[in-house]
């Protein structure tokens, strides 16, 4: 077939493969190509690439005019597309007898002016990175004015479509100024060196630095501290790949970020910027993580880039009073030079490009972020807060490269201006479970039992996406699972386990069953406890050995493995300890409320009602709990939002402690009356806390349902209440609550919280709209969310990271609920194996009204798929499939399945690759639907025979609005014929 065949046939395809990435440097280089070659004259290079001019409509303005030129234009255009886009392959659109692509018709180069065009697609790639020097040069030699290197570096431009303007602008100053672009670029590609040789030039004593500050990093990374503390397990035999994800990214990229994807270019949204935030919920394995990249680095295996990494505990950091400097904090907390401290110093301010910090745990600061106190100088002194604070910003240390850890809720708009990009940590996935798993147990037969068993409980294998839950429950397997009825439910329930766990496996006389475990270990429970609640109130995670003392802490207690000693260089003059995890030392802070008799109403007040801390502390009672200079110091503040979270944590934990399944546990260790009294403390607080919400609804909008958008903190009375397992508590809250739409997007909800929110929300009195946007609900988590489906009339679930098999059991549940109405999945793992269950909920639901599945994997053959399921449904009013890739095929099926309906009103194909026979296809709808309204085909590949059909099919229909035809295969002279024809179309 003839390449100007090809390009009629393809159309689409190809401009689907130059625009739909929405940049267009692909377009571009073609051009320039075909320019350099000779193929397009500089008027037709001005024609094709107009400024303001949609993407598609340049790239449609080159295919017609390479038609125009004839077959050998067409496969010199192929070749430069299988160049440009190497992944496409031109060479699959055609296939010519001359692959080399040499076909002599590139002109020799005689005058500088000639080179610029003959060599411009090469030119342009030099030019990116000294567009800078090249204007100077232009000033110094008389051919530039200052305007003119303005017009050339206008910020709207890639600095690709800056090297374009640079060689126009040159092209019209003539063969002088062209003279001195290609002699400068000469002269620079003489200077070129390979990246080892563009670094500078390490001095002896640099190397010995380097050397000695990787072997440091390596021996606090090689290791993860176990239970017992005496014994260390290797990174390497356990460390399992988390989920990382760029906000509101497609599937594709989170599936592939890794180290060098984090400090690189993919996602950057501020690229003035130099810190990178890694935000994830308590155990979601942030940490370790970073422990693993500070491995991989010193093994020169990840971020190479990076001569010298300096690695933060901010845990650690608040042990640090004194006032330093830059240079004071990079030596002493990480690694000491032996000499010439000055000189590697030097080194770094010279060089910031070449170094790398991590913060790990931000938000276990005990100082809130701010900039408002800014440094400039990396040798004035400071708080290491306010360098902590600097250095993130930019002020300080510009250029170099930040990677900051935190939990999401620490993060306020004030710190998110100065990160270059965020990444979210969303724990293991399925995969990472089953492999974390096989890692931990050793033998592969016992491996599989706890699979089997974990994948038969769904429950706990929500709790297993949290790292630090699946290594409890990996380590207590026995005790976890195959208990029957008895099997834990919460997440007070695991960690009451791993207590009970670590104690019998430390004491060589076995303890009775029952209370007696607790009895028995009282007294290290008390101390620790003590230890712990001191600790959350005063955001203090890092204890001395004087700490351990003041709350009774002995060596005993610190050998049952709750305590490990802190891995801290800057410490290595004294021993100090921290808890296993910060949910371990929350679990033994609420241990501490519940059992001391000390801590009564102010302290439950202190974790309920953390704003009114301050009253409360007044009260003696409360400050028995605390030393009274922490009591002093907490007087004095107001809680961080670190300190928050961990108080809320806590609270959690103190919910499930006092459920009354626990009731037998305490006797003998606290007054049953005291214990009675604070669990009615606690349900009060949530149900105050509940109705506090239920008050801040707004009125709704006349005509509209009541609708709340509820916060983090409602999620966490919720889960409160499942940890409590109080169905009467839950009862009540929903018997108050009155809404038509409950919204709960960006809540940092995983399957965990699914199963909370399905415990309380069931007992809603009257079906609602449960919106989940943007979370990380996951197949189990929808698994989790089935007990509540009988209360949902509509169901939002967009950017879940939700597959095919989610779906099946979704639809198995909500196919026999009358009242479930609507879904929408927008941008998940969906693939056209999902369509078959979406088909018979079509079948078999005759009630059922929208169905949106945009920005999925769905082809023609899923949309085959629901055409069969369309063709016996008489209810469907919304279908949206925008962002896949149905093609003419599926839209031909689809249009044959609703070219009758009496329901539809609205129809989304925006962007699927449909082309005019598919839109033909389409105006049968229009022709002889009596209920569509809005038909939208944007972004798709229909010319000027599909418009024209839907034109005529309009004539026919005066009920359709509108007809969304943006970005389609149209000239602009044909969209103005077009819509002075019909004024439904919209361009």
């Amino acid at each position: 077939m003839l390449a100007q065949e090809v390009l009629v046939r393809r159309r689409a395809e190809i401009l689907n493969a130059l625009c739909s990435s929405g940049s267009a440097e692909h377009l571009e280089r073609v051009a320039d190509m075909l320019l350099a070659q000779g193929e397009l004259g500089w008027e037709d290079y001005q024609n094709v690439l107009v400024p303001g001019r949609t993407l598609y409509s340049n790239a449609r303005q080159l295919l017609d005019l390479l038609y125009t030129k004839g077959t050998d234009s067409c496969e010199l255009f192929f070749r430069a597309v299988e160049q440009v886009l190497p992944e496409v392959q031109g060479a699959v659109f055609y296939s010519s007898e001359n692959p080399s692509g040499s076909d002599g018709r590139v002109k020799p180069q005689g005058t500088s002016t000639e080179a610029l065009l003959t060599r411009r697609p090469s030119l342009i790639s030099k030019l990116q990175g000294c567009i800078d020097g090249v204007l100077g040069a232009l000033v110094e030699s008389g051919h530039f004015s200052s305007t003119d290197c303005d017009g050339v570096q206008l910020p709207i431009h890639t600095p690709s479509q800056q090297a374009r303007r640079l060689l126009d602008h040159v092209r019209s100053k003539g063969e002088s100024a062209a003279s001195v672009v290609l002699q400068y670029i000469q002269q620079e590609q003489e200077c070129v060196l390979t990246p080892e040789q563009r670094r500078p030039t390490l001095t002896k004593e640099f190397v010995k630095y380097q050397k000695k500050l990787s072997s440091s990093v390596s021996a606090q990374s090689r290791f993860l501290s176990t239970y017992g503390g005496t014994s260390h397990m290797p990174l390497d035999d356990i460390y399992t790949d988390v989920q990382l994800e760029l906000p509101n990214s497609s599937a594709d990229i989170n599936k592939s970020m890794g180290f060098e994807d984090i400090v690189g270019p993919v996602g950057t949204l501020n690229e003035d910027a130099d810190t990178v935030l890694v935000s994830g919920e308590a155990g979601s394995g942030k940490s370790i993580w970073l422990q693993r990249l500070h491995l991989h680095w010193t093994r020169g295996a990840a971020v190479q880039d990076f001569l010298l990494l300096f690695p933060f505990s901010c845990r650690r950091l608040n042990s640090e009073h004194r006032d330093l400097s830059v240079q004071e904090l990079l030596f002493q907390h990480c690694c000491w030079p032996d000499r010439e401290q000055e000189e590697i110093f030097q080194f770094i301010l010279d060089h910031p490009h070449l170094v790398l910090l991590t913060f790990d745990g931000l938000d276990e600061l005990k100082q809130s972020f701010s900039d408002e106190h800014r440094i400039c100088c990396p040798n004035q002194r400071a708080p290491v807060h306010v360098l902590l604070f600097n250095l993130i910003q930019g002020s300080l240390m510009k250029g170099v490269r930040k990677i900051v850890t935190s939990r999401p809720e620490a993060v306020g708009p004030a710190l998110k201006k100065h990160l270059s990009k965020e990444v979210h940590l969303k724990g293991f996935s399925p995969s990472g479970i089953d492999c974390f798993v096989r890692k931990h147990h050793s033998d592969p037969n016992e491996a599989a039992k706890v699979l089997e068993s974990l994948h038969a409980d769904t429950a706990l294998l929500g709790l297993c996406h949290s790292p630090v839950l699946c290594w409890i429950v990996s380590q207590c397997h026995k005790e976890l699972l195959g208990c029957g009825e008895g099997s834990p439910q919460t997440v007070t329930d695991v960690y009451l386990v791993i207590l009970q766990h670590f104690f019998q496996h430390h004491n060589t006389l076995k303890s009775g069953i029952g209370v007696s475990w607790l009895q028995q270990n009282l007294e290290t429970v008390l101390h620790l406890g003590k230890l712990a609640f001191e600790g959350i109130s005063n955001s203090n995670y890092i204890f001395s050995v004087t700490d351990l003392e003041t709350c009774g802490v002995t060596e005993s207690d610190i050998c049952i493995g709750f305590l490990i000693q802190s891995k801290d260089m800057s410490l290595a003059h004294s021993i100090c300890y921290e808890f296993l995890h910060i949910t371990m030392q929350c679990f033994f802070a609420a241990m501490s409320v519940i059992l001391s008799s000390n801590a009564g109403r102010p302290a439950i007040l202190k974790l309920f009602e953390p704003q009114e801390t301050k009253k409360s502390l007044n009260n003696a009672c409360f400050r028995g709990c605390l030393s009274s200079s922490n009591t002093q110091q907490i007087s004095e503040e107001h809680p961080t939002t670190g300190e928050k979270t961990n108080l809320q944590i806590t609270a959690t934990f103190v919910s499930g402690l006092l459920s009354q399944r626990y009731q037998k546990l305490w006797l003998h260790c606290s007054s049953s009356v005291l214990v009675e009294k604070k669990a009615k403390q606690v349900a009060r607080y949530l149900s105050k806390g509940m109705q506090q919400h239920f008050r801040s609804i707004p009125q709704p909008v006349q005509g509209e349902k009541k609708s709340m958008h509820a916060m983090p903190e409602f999620v966490w009375l919720i889960k409160c209440i499942y940890e409590m397992q109080e169905s009467r508590i839950a009862k009540d809250a929903m018997s108050k609550l009155e809404v038509g739409h409950l919204k709960l997007t960006y809540c940092n909800i995983g399957p965990v919280e699914c199963t909370a929110l399905a415990y309380v929300l069931q007992h809603l009195k009257s079906p609602v709209g449960l919106q989940l946007d943007n979370n990380s609900v996951g197949d189990v988590g929808v698994e989790q969310l089935l007990p509540c489906m009988h209360i949902c009339n509509s169901l939002y679930l967009r950017n879940n990271n939700i597959t095919d098999e989610g779906i099946r059991k979704l639809i198995d549940k909500v196919i026999h609920l009358d009242s479930f109405q609507k879904i929408a999945l927008f941008n998940n793992r969906l693939t056209d194996a999902c369509t078959q269950h979406f088909s018979y909920l079509l079948k078999t639901r005759q009630n059922f009204l929208s169905l949106r599945l945009g920005n999925n994997n769905i082809t023609a053959e899923g949309a085959k798929q629901l055409a069969e399921g369309l063709k016996c449904n008489n209810s469907l009013q919304y279908l949206g499939l925008w962002g896949n890739r149905i093609g003419d095929e599926g839209a031909e099926a689809l249009a044959k399945a609703l070219q009758n309906s009496k329901s539809i009103v609205w129809l989304s194909l925006v962007g699927n690759g449909v082309g005019s026979t598919g839109a033909c296809a389409l105006s049968n709808i229009i022709r002889n639907s009596p209920s569509l309204e809005d038909l939208w085909l944007t972004e798709n590949c229909i010319t000027r025979t599909g418009v024209e059909s839907l034109i005529q099919a309009l004539k026919h229909n005066d009920r359709v609005k509108s007809v969304w035809l943006k970005n389609n295969d149209l000239s602009s002279a044909e969209v103005e014929e077009m819509q002075q024809m019909e004024s439904r179309l919209v361009f």
